[in-house]
């Protein structure tokens, strides 16, 4: 898998503003994802610095019409991922519309992947301090890259929830390539394709999705979830 080399998580971003006439009121709603264009020279979270609230967000859903890493946009499906339903890690049903009205971050998960601490540590922190206002991470385990999430169901929920106090809905594990993939997976590839088209590329690629279930953003696997930043 190729990477892209990081100097600090936050070393480079480029900040996109929607439209400020989508609001009622209050200050526009904006986005961070990474660009080798500009530098804040700072290696902390920009949202963590600052206690920005989700509460409140349209979301309008606007695509950024720049992409990082060769990420590109695709018109977004009459479908939204709120149409889906999934099992979770116990096996049970769960409709994706209890999600309506959330932004949502979908993440393919290993256990055994070289980015699994450094990410799960992050998606762990960030959900503790969003999770009441409007943010969701739903983690979907993948065994298809390398061979890196081996374990049954209750293992990796065991895993994740004991080492690193993961909180956020763990899922049953899926295919996000090939013959198998799961439904949801491939409205999520259909609605944003990356740089190799609807290949999902390895373990703990991102999709960002909106209030109204819409693909807003895609994220390699080596873009750190402090790097995706959801800004008032």
């Amino acid at each position: 898998m190729a990477s892209v080399p990081f100097s600090s998580p936050l070393r480079s971003l480029t900040l996109f503003k929607t439209n400020p006439n989508s609001y009622s009121s209050g200050p526009s709603m904006a986005f961070f994802v990474p660009s080798a264009k500009s530098s804040l020279g700072s290696s902390t979270c920009a949202f963590l610095q600052h206690g920005f609230s989700l509460q409140s967000l349209k979301f309008p859903g606007v695509l950024s019409k720049t992409r990082s890493f060769g990420v590109y946009a695709r018109a977004a499906t009459e479908k939204t991922i709120h149409d889906y339903s999934v099992k979770d890690i116990d096996g049970k049903e769960v409709s994706l519309n209890k999600f309506k009205g959330k932004i949502l971050l979908i993440v393919n998960v290993a256990s055994k992947c070289g980015l699994t601490s450094s990410n799960y540590t992050e998606l762990s922190h960030l959900y503790e301090k969003y999770k009441t206002q409007g943010f969701e991470i739903l983690a979907f385990p993948c065994n298809q890259f390398g061979g890196q999430e081996p374990g049954s169901n209750p293992e990796i929920k065991q895993f994740a929830c004991t080492r690193f106090k993961a909180e956020f809905p763990i899922f049953d594990k899926v295919d996000v390539n090939g013959p198998n993939t799961a439904p949801v997976y491939k409205f999520l590839k259909s609605s944003a394709g990356g740089f190799l088209g609807d290949v999902i590329k390895w373990n703990f690629e991102k999709f960002l999705v909106d209030k109204n279930g819409k693909v807003v953003e895609r994220y390699p696997p080596t873009t750190s979830p402090f790097q995706i930043e959801v800004l008032m």
